[in-house]
């Protein structure tokens, strides 16, 4: 079904509003770091509070309050009263206090803001153009373990809140074949492994992932007791000619596919199948654009797609299932259970053909 025609009017101002973006999400960062959203919301009780009550609670001058506080009521981020009270609006408290929009504005904020300066140059080259603003590396993947530690919370922070809630619920599914070995293909943190060995004190984990990566996750399997259960390999997915061994009774890959461009994708599951039997069980869990039920989740998968693009590795993007189903038939597989799970996630549990 089309949408409704837009005035000319109206799609004039929101074309300003997408003008000046930039600005709105510097004065959201601003207000919440300088604590003024704080003030405002734990004055709510009373009606709002003054531009001269702010100033003197958060030592804020007046004008720089004045400038913030302008700019976020014409976004509806704040509104303000006869008597010059502001308060927050739903839209403001959201951006203050929610999780999701918390994990969304620091990734933003710390990780893609400046680097995002370069899009244009990373789709004309293929290249992350933009990673230059983080560091000296081929790949964002390469320099996690080198980011500073506030801009590692925000990668994390943000990378955990859309994989970590539904770990508990895949579980299920990963063991109702009793698996004594998993391979976690870029095992991250090292968090899922460890929550296997929780959950099946027989399984044993065996993390392939990048160096610095690999350390982490090892040395926080080892702070949980783990350390005989679970095991590390250092593997570049991108180099000549990557291989797994054999033996694993489950594969497991979580948000780690989108990684790559579809022809590494290929390269990948090819890897994998090499190392599989007729019984091995290989579970892919991905946020697909086509699978969301909000507009927002859709976006916020978009907006990864141009992380991809201008910071992470300049090829890889945010697929369709469509997309999915379509290299996991070319790599010799076929998905044998295709299931959704928690809010924005699909599991493809495959086999070997």
């Amino acid at each position: 079904m089309s949408k409704k025609p837009m005035k000319a009017f109206d799609a004039l101002q929101e074309a300003q509003k997408i003008a000046f973006a930039p600005f709105v999400f510097q004065t959201t960062v601003s207000l919440r770091n300088l604590g003024i959203f704080d003030f405002i919301f734990n004055n709510n009780v009373k009606g709002g509070v003054t531009i001269e009550e702010i100033s003197k609670g958060t030592s804020v001058s007046e004008y720089g309050l004045g400038v913030l506080l302008e700019i976020a009521e014409s976004a509806d981020i704040v509104s303000k009263d006869e008597a010059g009270k502001y308060e927050l609006t739903k839209i403001g408290y959201f951006l203050s206090y929610n999780q999701m929009t918390s994990a969304n504005i620091n990734f933003t904020q710390d990780i893609c803001y400046q680097g995002l300066y370069h899009l244009q140059e990373a789709i004309q080259t293929g290249k992350p153009s933009g990673l230059k603003e983080l560091g000296d590396w081929s790949t964002i993947y390469e320099g996690l373990s080198q980011l500073t530690p506030k801009e590692q919370k925000s990668w994390f922070d943000f990378d955990h809140y859309y994989s970590d809630e539904i770990f508990e619920e895949a579980l299920e599914t990963v063991f109702e074949n009793k698996p004594k070995l998993l391979y976690d293909i870029g095992g991250n943190t090292g968090k899922f492994a460890n929550l296997c060995c929780t959950y099946d004190d027989d399984v044993a984990v065996h993390i392939f992932d990048l160096p610095g990566q690999l350390s982490k996750a090892l040395e926080n399997a080892k702070n949980k007791g783990f350390e005989k259960r679970i095991s590390g390999t250092e593997i570049d997915w991108l180099s000549e000619n990557p291989t797994i061994p054999v033996g694993a009774d489950t594969i497991w890959m979580s948000q780690f596919l989108d990684c790559f461009s579809k022809e590494e994708i290929l390269k990948i599951l090819k890897v994998a199948v090499n190392a599989m039997d007729a019984d091995t069980e290989l579970i892919i869990i991905e946020t697909y654009t086509d699978r969301q039920k909000y507009g927002s989740a859709k976006l916020t998968l978009e907006a990864t797609s141009l992380y991809f693009t201008a910071l992470a590795n300049g090829n890889s993007k945010m697929y369709t299932a469509e997309e999915f189903k379509t290299l996991v038939e070319e790599a010799g597989m076929t998905v044998e259970a295709d299931k959704k799970v928690g809010e924005f996630h699909t599991m493809f549990v495959c086999k070997k053909k």
